[in-house]
């Protein structure tokens, strides 16, 4: 990645961060999709300068990075982003200093604590039924096995797909991400969140400039 194209949050009273972060890493996410360069493929690839350093998770600033500076001019942040403009400052874009480390961010599959919930409940009626023991029993045994809530930082968004598919039924879900640190740059492959894609192999990441 050489170039590179920085974007501000910036929170307001009766806005918090979290949610302008819904708002923008949306609008990025439905770019990128519109600029795809394969299935689920993205040429584009975001970075969070200040991963796990601020007061919010996620700090308020986003990277979005590319090979090619065109590849950054043709995807015009600045347009998808336009309805924010009181809530986001974009920089031009500028090329990659020549002294950097290199991450890949990489989504990162959580249940909710009410899937959690669900799955012990069901768990716990098969485990009454087999063992002869009260359903209360079983759930006690469970809790030792029960997941630990994550603390990795997330946003909230909207699947296109389920809203037009089930108009009434609630398309919001989180899209947790972890941060990890490479000896060097790897040349994997990035989804349409412009994180490193699963479909990379084992030794293979989509990494990111990080200074």
């Amino acid at each position: 990645m050489n170039y590179y194209q920085e974007i501000t949050l910036l929170p307001e009273v009766e806005i918090p961060l979290s949610d302008i972060w819904q708002r923008v890493f949306q609008q990025v996410h439905i770019s990128l999709v519109e600029h795809k360069v394969d299935k689920n493929k993205s040429a584009i690839a975001v970075g969070f300068p200040q991963y796990g350093k601020a007061s919010f998770p996620l700090g308020s600033k986003l990277r979005l990075f590319a090979k090619e500076q065109a590849q950054l001019e043709q995807l015009n942040i600045a347009k998808w982003l336009s309805r924010l403009e009181d809530y986001t400052h974009v920089k031009g874009i500028k090329p990659v200093p020549d002294e950097v480390s290199y991450v890949s961010f990489t989504r990162k599959n959580v249940k909710s604590p009410a899937r959690v919930e669900l799955e012990m409940k069901e768990r716990a009626k098969r485990r009454a039924q087999k063992s002869g023991k009260t359903f209360d029993e079983c759930m006690a045994e469970l809790a030792e096995t029960k997941p630990e809530q994550s603390n990795l930082p997330f946003i909230f968004l909207h699947s296109q797909q389920t809203k037009a598919r089930s108009p009434g039924k609630s398309s919001k879900y989180p899209l947790f991400i972890i941060m990890q640190e490479r000896e060097s740059e790897s040349h994997g492959i990035f989804d349409c969140y412009g994180l490193s894609a699963k479909a990379n192999d084992e030794n293979t990441y989509g990494c990111v400039p990080h200074f």
